[in-house]
C-alpha cells in the first residue's frame, strides 16, 4: 500500500484470498511456480483478508478478490489498516470498469485483473508485484530520485520501432515538460537524430571507443539539443566498421541519463537485445512494436518470452502499429491468441502523416498531433508514465475470447489456404 517503506522482517513473501475455486486453480501453479507454498493462497475474499491479517504480519505481496464486496473501495481503505507497510497489494475482480480501476490505483493497490483469471496475467502481475517490492525505497529526496527507463524493440524491421521512439521522446518533453534523453543504438543505420531533423555527431562512437571518459560532463557535450527537454545521443559509424564493444558503454551511459534527465527512451535493435541483454537491468519499461503478420507473431512470443526470462522487472507493453482495416495478414483476434494476451495499443496505417513528418523534419507525433495515430502515441506516453510511476491509466486487459491458439495453428492455416489457391488454378 502506499506506506513508508520498512524491512520485511519475518513476513510470508506472499498471500492471497480469493472467493472461487476456479481461480484458485489458476493460481496455485502459478504460486508454486514462483517458489511460493500453495497453502498460502486461501479460501475466501478481501473481508477474509482483513480478518487474518488484523492479527497476523502481512506478507510482502497480498492477493485479494474483491467480487463479494459490495462497497471495495471502503474495504481496501479497511484493508489497508491493517496490513504494514510496504505490503504490494494485487486485487482481483469481475467488475469490468475503468473507474473502479482507477480509484483502486489511487487507493494504493498495486494492479488489478479481471475474472476468469488466466495464467499468464497473473504472473505477470505477480513478476512485476516482486519486482516493486524489490525496488530500493528511501526517504531521502536525493537518493529517490525519479527516472524513468523505457526501451523500443521493433520484432521486425520496418515496424516502426523508432518512429515510436522518436516520438514517444519528444512527448516526454514537449508535452510532459520531462527532461529527456533519447539513445538510438542502431550505430549504423538509426534514424532518430534524422526524426529531428539533426546530425548525430560522434557522441556515440566516442562513447564506445572510451568507455572511461563517460561522465557527466560528456553527455552535456556528446549529447545533441533537439530542444529544452530532449537530448539525442545516436551515431553514424561507417558501414566498414563494424561494432566493437562489450557494451560496458552503453550502461554507463545508461547510469548517467539517469542522473541527468528523469526520462529516457533507447530505440534498441533486436540485435543488440541479443548481443547486450545486460542493457535491461535498469530499464523500467519495453514496447514491442509489431505488425499483424505471421513473422511478427512469431517474433512478438520468441521477444516476450525472452522477456519474462531475463528481463521479469520490466513491464511489457506490445503496440500493433501499421494496422489497416481488414488488410491484416492475420486477424487481432488470432495474433492475441498466439501470444497469449493482449494487444495493448493498435495505431492506424498513415502513410500520409509519415510522409508530411518527413517533409517537415520532425517526428510523427510533432507533424501530425491531430492524427488518430498521434493520439494513440499519447495514451502509450500516459501508459509509461504511469508505469514507471507503479500505477496504470487504462482498461485491464480482457482475456481473448479464442482461448488458446497458437502460432502453429496460424501457420497451419496459411499453408493449407495456400495449397487450395494453387488447386483452384
Amino acid at each position: 500500500m502506499n506506506a513508508p517503506f520498512k524491512p520485511a522482517g519475518n513476513r510470508d513473501p506472499f498471500a492471497a484470498y480469493i472467493c472461487d475455486e476456479t481461480s484458485l486453480d489458476v493460481l496455485r501453479p502459478v504460486a508454486i511456480e514462483l517458489g511460493w507454498q500453495p497453502e498460502k493462497c486461501n479460501k475466501g475474499g478481501l473481508r477474509n483478508a482483513i480478518q487474518s491479517l488484523s492479527v497476523s504480519a502481512s506478507p510482502n505481496i497480498l492477493m485479494v478478490d474483491l467480487s463479494e464486496s459490495g462497497d471495495p473501495l471502503n474495504d481496501i481503505n479497511a484493508l489497508a489498516e491493517v496490513c504494514e507497510p510496504g505490503t504490494v497489494v494485487v486485487a482481483i475482480g469481475q467488475v469490468n470498469d475503468v473507474r473502479l480501476y482507477r480509484d483502486l490505483l489511487a487507493s494504493g493497490i498495486h494492479d488489478y485483473l479481471l475474472k476468469p483469471l488466466s495464467a499468464s496475467a497473473v504472473r505477470d502481475a505477480l513478476n512485476q508485484a516482486q519486482a516493486v517490492f524489490a525496488a530500493p525505497k528511501s526517504n531521502d529526496p536525493d537518493s529517490a530520485k525519479h527516472h524513468i527507463s523505457t526501451a523500443i524493440i521493433g520484432t521486425r524491421g520496418g515496424v516502426g520501432a523508432s518512429t515510436l521512439a522518436t516520438s514517444l521522446a519528444w512527448m516526454f518533453g514537449d508535452k510532459h515538460n520531462l527532461p529527456t534523453a533519447l539513445l538510438d543504438l542502431d550505430i549504423h543505420f538509426g534514424t532518430g537524430a534524422l526524426a529531428l531533423d539533426l546530425e548525430p555527431g560522434r557522441g556515440l562512437t566516442d562513447a564506445i571507443d572510451n568507455p572511461s571518459r563517460i561522465d557527466g560532463l560528456f553527455i552535456e557535450r556528446a549529447m545533441i539539443r533537439a530542444n529544452d527537454n530532449l537530448a539525442i545521443l545516436s551515431a553514424e559509424a561507417p558501414i566498414n566498421a563494424p561494432l566493437m564493444t562489450d557494451g560496458a558503454a552503453f550502461l554507463q551511459l545508461e547510469e548517467e541519463f539517469r542522473q541527468a534527465f528523469s526520462m529516457t527512451v533507447i530505440d534498441m535493435p533486436r540485435n543488440m537485445l541479443i548481443n547486450f541483454p545486460h542493457l535491461l537491468s535498469d530499464v523500467n519499461v519495453v514496447v514491442v512494436t509489431t505488425e499483424m503478420t505471421l513473422a511478427a507473431a512469431r517474433d512478438t512470443i520468441r521477444i516476450l518470452s525472452w522477456l519474462k526470462t531475463n528481463a521479469m522487472h520490466a513491464i511489457p507493453i506490445v503496440v500493433a502499429n501499421k494496422v489497416q482495416s481488414g488488410a491484416g495478414e492475420i486477424s487481432k483476434a488470432d495474433f492475441e491468441a498466439s501470444i497469449e494476451r493482449d494487444i495493448d495499443f493498435v495505431m492506424p496505417y498513415d502513410i500520409k502523416a509519415a510522409t508530411n513528418a518527413a517533409k517537415l523534419g520532425q517526428t510523427f507525433a510533432e507533424a501530425n498531433s491531430g492524427s488518430k495515430a498521434t493520439a494513440v502515441l499519447r495514451q502509450i506516453a500516459d501508459r509509461i508514465i504511469g508505469a514507471g510511476d507503479g500505477e496504470g491509466d487504462s482498461e485491464p486487459a480482457k482475456k481473448s475470447l479464442l482461448g488458446s491458439f497458437d502460432i502453429k495453428s496460424l501457420l497451419a492455416k496459411k499453408d493449407k489456404g495456400a495449397s487450395e489457391a494453387a488447386h483452384a488454378e
